[in-house]
């Protein structure tokens, strides 16, 4: 039996053993759905099941792309806003689950190396204030908050679907 060399320990351990608890909520809500279920808008918001992995996984390999290199690699391809929240043809939500565990093993991987402590200015956008820097921990800590949120969402649009709850 192999053990890691360096283990991942302290605040690092903690926020990937939160982000992991929340992710593992998230792949959960969506289990045993057909594509089809997983496109079905089932509220008043234009969110669906298969979506929402996709912008998550979306979401967490932009702000990962951030905390390495800055705005310039966060901004290395376009982001389709409305797309970014919906299965397009040819995905599947087998497919964004295993593009999601990719991000997420990245991740991971990024988290047990990277400085936390380094800041990046972030992108231009209406929703920054103008020169607002961030550090890595920072954007790990937002990347787990919308993890949390739209796991969130996904147990109500999947207890509308089918009365299927991740808790409770």
């Amino acid at each position: 039996m192999s053990t890691d060399p360096n283990p991942v320990t302290g605040e690092r351990a903690d926020l990937l053993e939160t982000l992991a608890k929340h992710r593992g909520f998230l792949r959960y809500t969506v289990r045993d759905l057909t594509d089809e279920q997983a496109v079905l808008r089932t509220t008043a918001s234009e969110l669906c099941l298969g979506g929402l992995i996709k912008h998550v996984a979306g979401v967490e390999e932009r702000w990962m792309r951030f905390a390495v290199g800055g705005a310039e690699a966060m901004r290395s391809e376009p982001v389709d806003w409305e797309g970014q929240f919906r299965l397009l043809d040819g995905e599947t939500l087998a497919g964004m689950l295993d593009a999601y565990e990719q991000v997420a093993r990245r991740t991971d991987e990024l988290v047990a190396t990277l400085d936390l402590d380094v800041f990046h200015p972030l992108p231009e956008a209406p929703w920054f204030e103008p020169g607002a820097r961030w550090s890595v921990r920072r954007v790990l800590l937002h990347i787990l908050a919308e993890t949390a949120q739209h796991a969130g969402h996904a147990d109500i649009i999947r207890e509308s679907l089918d009365g299927a709850k991740t808790m409770g």
